[in-house]
């Protein structure tokens, strides 16, 4: 690989080539992380990791969004996980693996979306839904004040903004599509509703063949603890696996430190 491309992050170097247009994409090194996790440890490639942070935005966590006014859902809890995305999310960045916020941003006019998906927002036309108009805005439409991330949530010109129609994250939209187009395999999931959104894109991710991380206490719901319980089984019996992001980072933090001239010279 030409070394003048070494400064790029790594799913960016293919296109770049000086000499015309190149179409071939280096091979990757393979960039071996382990962790402990539920229900088994696991080793992952942070060379085809992501980090989806999911629906951490205004619409949902501020006290004078959509879901607490509207929805009367108390949203202290969905606040927790912010220390450990950011934290999490600097990880993934100092490891050259992508950062994707993934939120809820619909069309103004709401025509995208199905009677089923418009009635469950709106409780069959009793409240305000999507797209309906709120003190700061309409709700959850694309580049409004609800569908931007709250100001806890640090981001950076490397990440990638991408919106949601659906409480899948891979349904209408073009997540699937970048995902692939940065080479990744293995999605670690954080945000909220644990139950819904991150729930239904985890498992749609499955389908799609993507590997499942979920990280346990980067992730909140505003429903009854039952409902966080009855997830985490589903998904360490069916879909994938969790982890604490104290784990996760340190792993991260283990495969980039400088080894020592002692770990050089047993190689």
């Amino acid at each position: 690989m030409d070394h003048a491309l070494d400064n790029l992050p790594i799913w960016d170097r293919w296109s770049a080539a000086p000499d015309g247009v190149q179409l071939a994409r280096p091979v990757r090194a393979r960039r071996l992380a382990r962790f402990e996790a539920e229900p088994e440890p696991v080793t992952v490639d942070l060379s085809t990791s992501a980090l989806i942070i999911i629906d951490m935005q205004n619409d949902f966590l501020h006290a004078e969004g959509w879901f607490a006014q509207v929805r009367d859902a108390d949203v202290t809890p969905l606040w927790e996980p912010i220390t450990p995305i950011n934290a999490l999310a600097q990880a993934f960045r100092q490891a050259e693996a992508p950062v994707i916020h993934l939120n809820w941003g619909v069309r103004s006019d709401a025509a995208n979306l199905p009677a089923n998906v418009v009635d469950k927002a709106s409780r069959c036309g009793r409240q305000i839904g999507y797209a309906d108009a709120m003190e700061h805005g309409p709700v959850l439409v694309a580049e409004s004040w609800g569908a931007r991330s709250v100001d806890g949530i640090e981001t950076a010109p490397s990440d990638y903004h991408v919106f949601k129609h659906r409480l899948s994250g891979f349904r209408d939209n073009e997540l699937d599509q970048l995902l692939r187009r940065l080479g990744v395999t293995t999605l670690f999931y954080v945000g909220v509703n644990l139950d819904r959104c991150v729930f239904a894109t985890l498992m749609d991710g499955c389908f799609q063949g993507y590997d499942a991380i979920l990280v346990e206490d980067a992730c909140a719901t505003a429903s009854p603890e039952p409902m966080a319980r009855s997830i985490l089984e589903l998904i360490h019996m069916l879909y994938g696996f969790s982890a604490q992001s104290v784990a996760i980072i340190a792993a991260i933090e283990a495969h980039l430190a400088p080894k020592t001239s002692t770990q050089k010279q047993g190689e």
